[in-house]
This record gives structure tokens, C-alpha cells and sequence, in this order.
């Protein structure tokens, strides 16, 4: 049997399947947040708060439009393992090179536009006046790598599309590693101060980008263009267009909404961006997993979608839900417990009122992860059936309960900035509500 032949998620047990596949996914997106929390470690230890705040805010923006290319490649995932699962590995290396050509060009075109229009982005986020050049310093470098950074995310999807989860971790721990390595060289050794943090993420990223490229050439076969494939396939291009952009627009919805409110916990000072910005990297650390499994059974509901095996989607959906409702309770419980110390790991002790926000911020949100990881499980199911319009739907359920409560909210002197950490789980559990009423009522009889 082939390395592509391993991923076939349409036989064997359901539960065991699906945690098989995910864990490497939940270990490569664990790493993937490492990039950006060594660098946020070594910048509030070694460079203060100004360039803890600085990179911090960035991250939203980071996040915003690298959601735009990994939305692509996700949505053009689901119809590779479609095809997979039906067998259909002619109609798979098609949609393969028509995917290319669509997320190839929404790519440099997003990486110019950025490049041109970063200032303006940095003020209409309020960034303060005194940290703007070191924000504009820090994501003019992140952006020109832009590129490698989608051709990894491409043949990751790609192979996990597949069912091979964990080559992708291979090549993003070499990336990790090396990035921690070269930010100790450059910000420590040479003093680069926000620049040293920046071109370490960027050369690390390429690193991941070139290995994994090649490594698919050598040992897939299978997923290997041939000269008959590579043809403008306007009915492939239609197909994944209409999968790709929704599912992009679901991802790039959903960051907007983050960016929204970063800029308006920008408006509360410096000592707010700072907590801001490390506990949303301890927020993002902690629901990873429950949003990696979510892509997981993505791909496995896809698989037997595409295979027609409508017993192993009813049996998934029940065990998926549990998985994430235990894993979901611990994490909560953890970070409830360990937050003031999770604070400091990022500041010093000496940062009272930092550490104060920070931990406020992480106990109303943390607490309420079960929630995401239901919205994660919708987002993905829907994905996976042919329904990406209604992730759409979910996303700008949460995301518009979440702007429209943080501004209204922080408005209220006497509730000021926890507005903002309340609105988040109230956007969660509203999303989860129109999810499950629409499956129960539209979709359950159709699909599973």
C-alpha cells in the first residue's frame, strides 16, 4: 500500500480514527502558535512592554490576512478528500492545479496590496503614536514572507486532505525549532530588536515551506501533476471557487472580527494591548486542539461524504461531540486554575496590573471553551457536507454578536474593557444555537 492509500478515513474504528489523525494536527498547530509566543516571550522579557504591545497587536492583523490563503487552501481541502474518499484521484490532481492557480493569485495580489497599504492599516487600528514605526518595522518583514507561508499551508492542507496529518508536523517542528534558535541569534546576539523577531519567523517559515514542497514531490507520487492535469478546468476552477471562497470568507469574517476588537482594546492604553496580547496567545494555545480536531473530523466527514458512508457520519458526529466536550472541560479547569502564572511567563511579576487584566481575561473566556469547540465541530461538519455557506452563517453569528457586545459594552464606565472578554463566549454559544437548530431542523436527515 501507498503513503496516500494510509489515510483512508472511511474504514476501520470511528473514535480511534479520528484522535489517530488529529493528534498530529493539534501537536503541528501547538507548534504553529509557538512561532508567534516565542517571539512574544523573548520581546517582553528582553525588548519591555512597548515591544511586548507592539507585536502583540500585530498578531491580529497577522492572523487577519494569512486567514485569507489558509481559507482557500481549507475550503479546497474538502474537495480533495471528497475525491479521495469517492476515489477519484484523476479529478483530485485537477483540482489540485486549479487550486493552485486560484490561491496562487488571490496570494501575490493580497501580499502587494498589504506591502502598499500597511500604514493606513496600522492607524485605523489606533495603534498608539509612539509604538507605530515598531509595528510598522515588524509586519512590513513578516508580510514579504507571506508566500512561503501559503505554500506550506497548501501542501499541508493537501496531505491531510488525504489523511497524512503527520508529515506537515515533521516539517513545522524543524520550522519551530529553528525560529526560537534564530530569534535567540538575532534579537539577543545582534540586538535587532522587533526585526530580529520578524526574519526569524520568515526564514523559518520558508524553511518549512521548501522542505515540505519537496518532500511531497519525492515520496507521493500520487499527488504529483502530470502534464494532462494541468489544464484550465473551468468546471474544476467553478467547484472549488465556490468551496474555497466561502470557506475563505468564513476564515477572513472571523478575523475581521478579531481585528475589530483588537482595535478596540488598543483605545485602552498600552497596559491593556499588553495583556491583551499574551493572554490571547495562552487563548489561542489552549483551544487549539478542540479547533484542530474540528478539522479533523472535517476531513473525516468528507471522506465519507465522498464515499457515501452515511453510518460512519452519525457515528462520527457522536463521538466527535464528546471528545470535545471532556477535552474542552479540562482545558477550562486548567487554564482557570494556572492563569496568573501562565500571565507571568510573559511579564514580569513586577507587571501587577498587566498580569491583573491578563488573568481577568483568561478566566471569563477560558471558561467557556466547550463552546468554541461545538462552533469548531459545526464549522467543519458544514465544510464537509457541501454547506459552506452555513459556516458563513455561524461565523458572522459569533463574530457580529462579539463586535457589536465588545463596543457596546466597553462603552459602560463601570464595565469599561471586560465588556470586551464577556462579549466573546456570548457570540460563542449564540453561533451554537443556530448550528444545531439548523442541522436538527434542515440538514439531519439530508446529510447523516
Amino acid at each position: 500500500m501507498t503513503d496516500l492509500g494510509k489515510g483512508d478515513l472511511t474504514k476501520g474504528g470511528i473514535t480511534g480514527t479520528m484522535i489517530r489523525f488529529a493528534l498530529p494536527l493539534m501537536l503541528g498547530n501547538l507548534l504553529q502558535q509557538c512561532y508567534n509566543i516565542a517571539d512574544t516571550l523573548i520581546v517582553g522579557r528582553v525588548l519591555g512592554a512597548d515591544a511586548l504591545a507592539a507585536v502583540g497587536s500585530s498578531y491580529a492583523l497577522i492572523v487577519f490576512v494569512t486567514s485569507v490563503f489558509i481559507g482557500l487552501c481549507m475550503g479546497c481541502s474538502a474537495v480533495f478528500s471528497m475525491q479521495y474518499g469517492a476515489h477519484d484521484f484523476r479529478g483530485m490532481r485537477r483540482s489540485v492545479f486549479s487550486s493552485m492557480l486560484i490561491i496562487g493569485t488571490v496570494t501575490v495580489l493580497l501580499n502587494i496590496l498589504m506591502l502598499a497599504l500597511l500604514t493606513p492599516v496600522i492607524r485605523l487600528l489606533q495603534t498608539p503614536p509612539e509604538l507605530e514605526q515598531m509595528v510598522y518595522d515588524y509586519l512590513f518583514i513578516i508580510f514579504l514572507g507571506m508566500i512561503p507561508v501559503c505554500v506550506y499551508n497548501f501542501y499541508a492542507f493537501l496531505l491531510r486532505a488525504v489523511g497524512n496529518s503527520v508529515v506537515p508536523l515533521y516539517f513545522l517542528l524543524l520550522s519551530v525549532v529553528l525560529n526560537i534558535g534564530l530569534d535567540l541569534v538575532l534579537m539577543l546576539g545582534l540586538g535587532m530588536g522587533v526585526e530580529g523577531a520578524a526574519w526569524a519567523t520568515v526564514i523559518s517559515q520558508a524553511v518549512a515551506a521548501v522542505g515540505l514542497y519537496f518532500y511531497t514531490r519525492a515520496r507521493f507520487p500520487e499527488l504529483r501533476l502530470l502534464r494532462a492535469d494541468c489544464i484550465i478546468d473551468l468546471h474544476s476552477i467553478r467547484r472549488l471557487s465556490s468551496y474555497s471562497f466561502l470557506t475563505c470568507v468564513q476564515q477572513s469574517v472571523m478575523n475581521f472580527g478579531i481585528l475589530m476588537v483588537q482595535g478596540l482594546v488598543n483605545s485602552f492604553g498600552t497596559a491593556v494591548m499588553a495583556a491583551f496580547a499574551a493572554a490571547v496567545k495562552v487563548d489561542s494555545f489552549a483551544y487549539m486542539p478542540v479547533q484542530d480536531f474540528g478539522n479533523a473530523f472535517s476531513t473525516f466527514i468528507a471522506q465519507n461524504y465522498g464515499a457515501g458512508r452515511r453510518d460512519r457520519i452519525r457515528r462520527g458526529i457522536r463521538s466527535a461531540v464528546w471528545i470535545t466536550t471532556v477535552f474542552a472541560l479540562f482545558v477550562s479547569a486548567l487554564v482557570f486554575v494556572f492563569s496568573p502564572w501562565l500571565m507571568s511567563l510573559f511579564v514580569s511579576s513586577e507587571e501587577t496590573e498587566i498580569i491583573r487584566i491578563g488573568v481577568e481575561y483568561l478566566r471569563i473566556e477560558g471558561s467557556f471553551y466547550v463552546g468554541i469547540g461545538y462552533l469548531f465541530l459545526l464549522y467543519g461538519f458544514y465544510r464537509a457536507v457541501a454547506m459552506p455557506s452555513m459556516s458563513v452563517v455561524l461565523t458572522v453569528v459569533s463574530l457580529g454578536t462579539r463586535v457589536a457586545l465588545a463596543y457596546l459594552l466597553a462603552s459602560v464606565p463601570s464595565i469599561g474593557y471586560t465588556g470586551i472578554w464577556w462579549s466573546v463566549p456570548i457570540g460563542w454559544a449564540l453561533a451554537d444555537v443556530v448550528g444545531v437548530w439548523y442541522y436538527k431542523r434542515y440538514v439531519r436527515q439530508v446529510h447523516a
